[in-house]
C-alpha cells in the first residue's frame, strides 16, 4: 500500500471513447490495477465487491461491500485491494466508476445558473465524500442502471445522481481541511498540453522533442517529469493508447489486422504484434476471437 505523504501521486490517464462524454466502467478481477494516482475528472466509486482500503487524501478507511464515495478531479486517492485469500479469485473486486469532467456536457455547463448546487457539491468534493443512508442505497442502484445504460439515457442518468448528490445532507467529508496534495503548480495545465498533444498526434510518428516542447522541457527533464507524473515511459505509454485504439478496432471492425496496425499509429506489422503481446497478454487475432466469443 502507498504512504500517504511521502509518494508523489501519479496522473492517470482517464480513458475516452468516442461514443462517450463521460467514463463509466464496471471494474471485475483480482484488485483495481490503480496505484495512487489522480486525474482532472471527478470519479464516483460504488464498490459492490472487495476486501481492502481506500486512501483519499490523507484518509484512510476499510472498503466494504456498499462504499460509495465522490473525489474531486486532482485529488490524490486509490482504492486496494487486500492480499487475502479472495486474491487468487478473478471476483475478488466488483465496483463501478464513474469519471467526468466540468466540460463533459460544454465549455459553459457548470457555469449554467441551474448548476450552482452541483458547483457547490464539487468543492465539498475536495476532501472526498462519503455517501451514506438512503442517498447511498438510491444512488448506488442508479449506478448500477447506468452501467448498463446507452446513448442520452446514460447522460439523463449521470445528472440524476449528481441531482440526488448535490441536494443531500447525507454526505460526509474524508480527509482533513488542511490537506494539500503534493502537486506542484502548474501541474494540471502542463501535464493537459503534453496529454492533448500525444492524442492529437497519436497516429503520427513524433518524437520526444515535440512533446518535451509541449511542456517546455529538455528531453531529459521531460522524460523524468513524465514518468514522475503517469508511472510510465513515453514510449509504453504511447504504446498502450495505441494498443488500446486497435483493441476497439479489434473488437468492432472486420478489418485486416495489418491495417489496424498502420492505422493505430505503428509502423510496421511485427512491432505492432510485439507491443500488442505484451500489453494485452494475447495476440491480436486471438483478442478478436476471444471478444467474438463473449459478446456472441
Amino acid at each position: 500500500m502507498p504512504s500517504i505523504g511521502k509518494a508523489r501521486p501519479v496522473l492517470e490517464n482517464t480513458p475516452h471513447r468516442e461514443w462517450e462524454s463521460f467514463h463509466c466502467e464496471v471494474v471485475r478481477g483480482r484488485g483495481y490495477g490503480a496505484q495512487w494516482h489522480f486525474h482532472p475528472e471527478h470519479q464516483l466509486t460504488l464498490v459492490l465487491k472487495s476486501e481492502g482500503h481506500r486512501m483519499v487524501g490523507d484518509s484512510i478507511a476499510p472498503l466494504s461491500a456498499g462504499d460509495l464515495v465522490l473525489v474531486a478531479g486532482n485529488v490524490p486517492h486509490v482504492w486496494h485491494q487486500e492480499d487475502l485469500s479472495t486474491l487468487s479469485s478473478r471476483d475478488a473486486v466488483h465496483a463501478i466508476v464513474i469519471r467526468f469532467g466540468n466540460d463533459f456536457l460544454g465549455d459553459g455547463f457548470l457555469h449554467k445558473p441551474e448548476m450552482q448546487p452541483l458547483r457547490s457539491l464539487l468543492r465539498r468534493a475536495n476532501r472526498g465524500l462519503r455517501v451514506n443512508g438512503h442517498t447511498r442505497q438510491s444512488v448506488a442502484q442508479q449506478m448500477q442502471q447506468l452501467a448498463q445504460a446507452k446513448g442520452l439515457k446514460r447522460v439523463i442518468g449521470l445528472l440524476a445522481i449528481l441531482g440526488e448528490l448535490a441536494q443531500s445532507r447525507e454526505l460526509n467529508p474524508l480527509s482533513s481541511a488542511k490537506f494539500q496534495p503534493e502537486l506542484q503548480a502548474g501541474d494540471p495545465d502542463r501535464m493537459r498540453r503534453v496529454l492533448e498533444h500525444i492524442h492529437d498526434h497519436l497516429m503520427e510518428d513524433f518524437t520526444r522533442e515535440d512533446v518535451a516542447a509541449q511542456a517546455s522541457l529538455s528531453c531529459g527533464a521531460f522524460s523524468r517529469y513524465f514518468k514522475s507524473r503517469t508511472g510510465k515511459t513515453l514510449p509504453q505509454y504511447v504504446n498502450e493508447l495505441r494498443v488500446g485504439r486497435a483493441c476497439t478496432r479489434l473488437a468492432e471492425t472486420d478489418d485486416r489486422i495489418g491495417d489496424i496496425a498502420l492505422d493505430s499509429g505503428f509502423t510496421n506489422l511485427s512491432g505492432f504484434n510485439r507491443q500488442f503481446l505484451l500489453i494485452a497478454g494475447m495476440t491480436p487475432n486471438k483478442y478478436r476471437q476471444a471478444y467474438k466469443r463473449h459478446v456472441m
